[in-house]
C-alpha cells in the first residue's frame, strides 16, 4: 500500500510540474502564468477538483514513447466562481507546447460532456502550438471531437474561451464556436495560417501581432471580444463577466442584491440629447445611468463601435443592452455593427436574458463597398435575430429612427414587447432635408420654398407622435424616468411566454 501511495504522489508531483522548472521559468519570462496558476486565479480558492491528472499519450512514433508526462498538456476539472459551478480546461504550454493529442482532446471532451449533463458553463484556457504532429491524423480527430461538442453545447451552456497564448491552424475553430473570446495583448495569437505561410503564399510580410494578435481580433476582425493587458487582468475580468451568465438555458440568470432604487429618477438624462440633431452624444452615459450602480460590461468595445453591446443589471437581474452610438459614424448601421449586434441578440435569446435596446439610428451606411460586401444580407442578420427572439424586449427611441433601420432595431413590428420614445424622438422614412429634396424636387432651386417645406416636414414627423398615434410606440416617456419604466416593464414581462413555429432549426442569412 505504501508503495502504491508513493507511486501516486510521484505521478501527482510530475503532473503539477508539467514540462519542468526550466519551461515554467520560460513561461514566466514571457509574462504568462502556467496552466495551474491561471486556474488558481480564475476559480474560488480551494474549489478546483482535477480530473484525469494521470492521463498520458499513447503515441510510440518519433521517440514519443520515452516522453510521457502525466496530464498530457492540459489540466481539466471543475470548480466554482463566486460559489457557482463551472467546468474548465487549461492547456499547459510547458508540456509539448500545449500541443493537442488524442488523449489531450479526450480530457477536454470529458469535461465538456459533464458540463452538458449537469447544465454548467465551460471555460477553456487556450495556450497551444496546435495539433501534435507526431500523432498525425489522431490529433486531427481529437480536434474534431472537441468541435462537435462545441456545436452541441452552443445555446445549451455558456462557453467562454480565454486565448492566453498561441492558437493556430485548426485549433482556432473551437474558440470561434464558443460564445465569447477574451485575449491577452502581446502574448496571445489566433490565425489559420501563420506569418511564414502568408509570406510564402502571398508575399505579404506581417508580424504575428498584426496578423492575429489581440488588438487585431478585437478591433478589426471582430473574432474576439475583449483584449486585456495581462493574464491576471483577463482572469479577474472573466470572474466578473461570469456573474452575468446563467448556468444553462434551463436556469435563470443569477440575481445580485442591489441597493440602487428601481424607480431612481435621473434628471441629467433630460438634457442628454443636444439641441442640434446633428450633434453626437455618448450612449454609454444613458446605459450606465439606467443600469444598477452604473455597472456595465461591454462586449466588443473596440469593434464596430457604432453599436454598443454588453451586459448590465436591472433590479439585480442580468439584462443585455444594445444601443446605437451617435459618437461613431453617427450611430449608423453597417456590415460589422449588424453582425456584432445580431450575434449578441441571439446569445441573449438562447439564454433567456431580456434585451433592452436604445435607438438613435439615421439608417444603413450607404456606399459601394457596403453593397458589394453584402450589407443586405448582413443587415438581415440583425433583423432576423430580433424578429426570432422570444425573450422580453424593451426598446427606447431617444432621437433618430429612420428608414429600414427603425424596423431592424427591435421595433414593435418585430414583436417588441414595450416600445417607448423620448419626446426628442424622430421616427420617419428619412431625415427632413433628404425627404423634402425627393418629395419637392421641383423646388430645389428655391431656397425659401425648400426651407418652408423642410420646416413643415419636421413639424409633421420630427416627433414621436405620428408613430404613437398608430400604436407603434406604446408611450412617450420623459428621459429621467427611463430606468423606472424599464424596471416596471421587465417585471411585467418576467413570465412572458412566446413560442416560434416548430422547426428543426432556422436558416438565418449567414
Amino acid at each position: 500500500m505504501i508503495e502504491v501511495l508513493q507511486q501516486l504522489e510521484a505521478k501527482r508531483a510530475a503532473a503539477r510540474l508539467g514540462g519542468g522548472e526550466k519551461r515554467i521559468e520560460a513561461q514566466h519570462a514571457r509574462g504568462k502564468l502556467t496552466a495551474r496558476e491561471r486556474l488558481d486565479v480564475l476559480l474560488d480558492e480551494g474549489s478546483f477538483e482535477e480530473l484525469d491528472m494521470y492521463v498520458e499519450h499513447d503515441c510510440t512514433d518519433f521517440g514519443m514513447e520515452a516522453q510521457r508526462i502525466p496530464g498530457d498538456g492540459v489540466v481539466t476539472g471543475s470548480g466554482t466562481i463566486n460559489g457557482r459551478l463551472v467546468f474548465v480546461f487549461s492547456q499547459d504550454f510547458t508540456v509539448f507546447g500545449g500541443a493537442l493529442s488524442a488523449r489531450h482532446a479526450g480530457k477536454i471532451c470529458k469535461v465538456m460532456d459533464m458540463a452538458m449533463k449537469v447544465g454548467a458553463p465551460i471555460i477553456g484556457l487556450n495556450d497551444s502550438g496546435g495539433a501534435r504532429i507526431q500523432e498525425g491524423v489522431a490529433s486531427l480527430a481529437g480536434y474534431a471531437e472537441v468541435f462537435q461538442r462545441n456545436v452541441l453545447a452552443s445555446g445549451v451552456v455558456p462557453q467562454i474561451s480565454l486565448v492566453m497564448g498561441p492558437c493556430a491552424g485548426g485549433a482556432v475553430y473551437s474558440p470561434a464556436m464558443t460564445d465569447f473570446i477574451f485575449m491577452v495583448k502581446d502574448s496571445s495569437y489566433m490565425f489559420v495560417t501563420g506569418p511564414d505561410v502568408v509570406r510564402t503564399v502571398t508575399n505579404e510580410v506581417v508580424t504575428q501581432e498584426e496578423l492575429g494578435g489581440a488588438v487585431t481580433h478585437t478591433a478589426k476582425s471582430g473574432v474576439a471580444d475583449v483584449a486585456f493587458e495581462n493574464d491576471i487582468e483577463a482572469l479577474i475580468a472573466t470572474r466578473a463577466f461570469f456573474d452575468y451568465l446563467p448556468p444553462s438555458n434551463r436556469c435563470p440568470t443569477p440575481v445580485r442584491p442591489s441597493e440602487d432604487p428601481w424607480d431612481r429618477s435621473e434628471p441629467s438624462l433630460d438634457t442628454l440629447i443636444p439641441d442640434s440633431s446633428n450633434k453626437p452624444y455618448d450612449m454609454h452615459e444613458l446605459i450606465r445611468k439606467v443600469a444598477d450602480e452604473g455597472d456595465f460590461f461591454e462586449v466588443q468595445p473596440t469593434h464596430a463601435a457604432n453599436i454598443i453591446t454588453g451586459f448590465g443589471r436591472i433590479e439585480g437581474r442580468t439584462v443585455g443592452f444594445v444601443a446605437n452610438q451617435p459618437t461613431v459614424l453617427a450611430g449608423v448601421l453597417d456590415i460589422n455593427s449588424s453582425k456584432k449586434a445580431a450575434r449578441f441578440v441571439r446569445f441573449c435569446d438562447a439564454f433567456e436574458i431580456p434585451i433592452v435596446t436604445f435607438v438613435d439610428v439615421p439608417g444603413f451606411l450607404p456606399g459601394v463597398a457596403q453593397e458589394h460586401n453584402g450589407i443586405i444580407k448582413h443587415g438581415a442578420k440583425l433583423l432576423f435575430a430580433y424578429g426570432e427572439a422570444t425573450v422580453p424586449k424593451i426598446t427606447v427611441i431617444t432621437r433618430k429612427a429612420y428608414g429600414g433601420a427603425y424596423d431592424v432595431m427591435a421595433s414593435k413590428h418585430l414583436r417588441g414587447d414595450l416600445n417607448y420614445a423620448w419626446p426628442t424622438a424622430e421616427i420617419a422614412v428619412m431625415g427632413a432635408k433628404g425627404a423634402v429634396e425627393i418629395i419637392f424636387r421641383k423646388d430645389i432651386g428655391d431656397a425659401d420654398k425648400i426651407a418652408a417645406r423642410t420646416a413643415d416636414y419636421e413639424a409633421r414627423f420630427a416627433n414621436p407622435f405620428v408613430a404613437a398615434s398608430k400604436g407603434f410606440i406604446d408611450e412617450v416617456i420623459m428621459p429621467h424616468s427611463t430606468r423606472r419604466r424599464i424596471a416596471l416593464g421587465l417585471r411585467k414581462l418576467r413570465n412572458k411566454s412566446l413560442q416560434n413555429p416548430w422547426k428543426k432549426h432556422d436558416n438565418i442569412p449567414l
